[in-house]
């Protein structure tokens, strides 16, 4: 596999807050996307996930807590645990996770 500049896949992506997936390591994809500030409503997973800020920051709402997640930073984020991102979320964040139901 080649490298993958990961801000530039970003940029590139035609709408904000829709992933792409670069890669695939054993059953967990690795995803990018660009954020632009919006908040996103609260969600919840079966399977943990890691989020890792490329660039910029991402503001969550981590089971009642919140928290900023800055730049080269990650949030690892356990299965069945509420989270949301909070307004002023801006930058590039890479999402390792494995699918529901895998």
């Amino acid at each position: 596999m080649s490298l993958v500049d990961v801000s530039e896949r970003a940029a590139q992506l035609p709408d904000a807050w829709r992933s792409v997936v670069l890669g695939e390591v054993g059953t967990a994809a690795v995803k990018v996307l660009r954020m632009d500030g919006r908040e996103l409503e609260e969600e919840v997973h079966a399977t943990a996930e890691v989020l890792v800020v490329a660039d910029g920051a991402l503001e969550l709402e981590l089971g009642g807590e919140e928290l900023t997640v800055g730049a080269g930073e990650l949030c690892l984020i356990p299965a069945g645990t509420r989270h949301a991102v909070r307004a002023g979320s801006r930058g590039t964040l890479l999402i390792v996770e494995v699918g529901e139901g895998e």
